[in-house]
């Protein structure tokens, strides 16, 4: 067990006319420090945090409006604060962020559930694994919930993509060559943590698929010379004005973020590529240079162009930037590729090649 650690009632703090039990400070992140969580049928709360964190735990008593509630703040911003009903004792799970640089983690009880906070202890079994048991409350009706995966993942899809069994294409020296060390480029593998994105057919998850391709593509243009910023290298919540905010603080040559789609329905006849930029004809020539090498990779998923898009990533860059749709996971061609190492494979070199186009005709 790691180091025995237990959070439990360290302060008291006022907060309206209930009591607030404290049961740290920690510095502000960009990025929510929680990575997943699982409340379980026997009442044990479950997180997966960052590493060398220690979440702040409050207990409030119920009142005219509420129930008991115990939240626990971590540091770092959430991307979609949201609320999701409870079963059981439970009335309701609440995910949001009360104040900048802070997320915050809200389980309240039902009004017929009267907690003892001397029970409550959120206790360090890893250093990014935290247990909470209530022990006071009926395990009747009681569900298992949660989002994200406990056991942290290595830097590879999951179980339902196949794995990687070979290295980077032998065809790197075919690339583009560029100035080594010129160029700055970010790569931004879409959604993470909590938020695994689209999620198609078989249960394959956009997270999963993008961060693969996503550090791919990190590990081929590195081997060309290009110096390479990635938004994210494994599974955690981040937002999206950091993932900006770096490329712009970097003063990077291109900004590239990394998706799979879905159709709505889950129509597995809707397929195809897709990449979007916002202005600009440096923008729009980075976007035509990777759809046309994806598309040289994906034979007869439809060509569904280079289009002019809105994205926060792509609007607020001050780069040319572009967000590449790699395929749609509800559709049965694309997706049954996209769970393929081979193909997303495939897909970093071709989405390589392409921003070593752009980076070639830049000079």
């Amino acid at each position: 067990m790691f180091s025995g650690k237990s959070l439990f009632c360290a302060f008291f703090v006022a907060f309206a006319s209930n009591a607030v039990f404290l049961i740290s400070e920690l510095p502000a992140k960009a990025s929510s420090s929680l990575a997943a969580w699982t409340l379980e049928r026997s009442g044990v709360l479950k997180l997966r945090t960052s590493k060398g964190i220690e979440p702040k735990v409050f207990f409030q008593s119920s009142d005219a409006f509420k129930g008991d509630r115990v939240w626990i703040d971590f540091p770092g911003e959430l991307i979609r604060p949201r609320a999701l009903s409870g079963t059981g004792p439970i009335k309701e799970i609440r995910l949001g962020k009360p104040s900048k640089g802070i997320t915050r983690f809200v389980v309240e009880f039902k009004s017929s559930i009267s907690l003892d906070p001397s029970n409550l202890k959120l206790e360090g079994v890893k250093p990014d694994l935290w247990h909470l048991d209530f022990v006071d409350i009926p395990l009747k009706g009681l569900k298992r919930i949660g989002e994200g995966n406990l056991i942290r993942p290595p830097n590879r899809p999951t179980k339902l993509l196949t794995r990687n069994t070979g290295s980077i294409p032998s065809r790197i020296s075919d690339l583009p060559i560029v100035p080594k060390g010129r160029f700055r480029v970010v790569i931004d593998p879409g959604h993470g943590g909590p938020d695994s994105g689209a999620v198609g057919i078989r249960g394959i998850r956009e997270t999963d698929v993008v961060l693969d391709i996503s550090l791919q593509i990190s590990r081929i243009l590195e081997q060309r010379g290009v110096n390479i910023y990635l938004t994210r290298r494994s599974e955690i919540d981040l937002d999206l004005p950091p993932r900006v905010a770096k490329a712009n603080q970097l003063g990077a040559d291109a900004f590239v973020s990394v998706h799979a789609n879905a159709s709505r329905g889950i129509r597995r006849d809707v397929n195809g590529i897709e990449t979007f930029y916002f202005a600009g004809s440096r923008g729009f020539k980075l976007a035509s240079f990777i759809q046309n090498e994806i598309l040289k990779v994906s034979p007869g998923s439809p060509d569904r162009g280079v289009r002019r898009g809105r994205f926060f990533v792509i609007r607020r860059t001050i780069m040319p930037a572009v967000l590449v749709e790699t395929g749609f996971l509800t559709g049965r061609l694309d997706a049954s590729r996209l769970a393929k190492f081979s193909h997303r494979k495939n897909l970093a070199f071709a989405i390589s090649k392409g921003i070593l186009l752009y980076l070639k005709e830049a000079r």
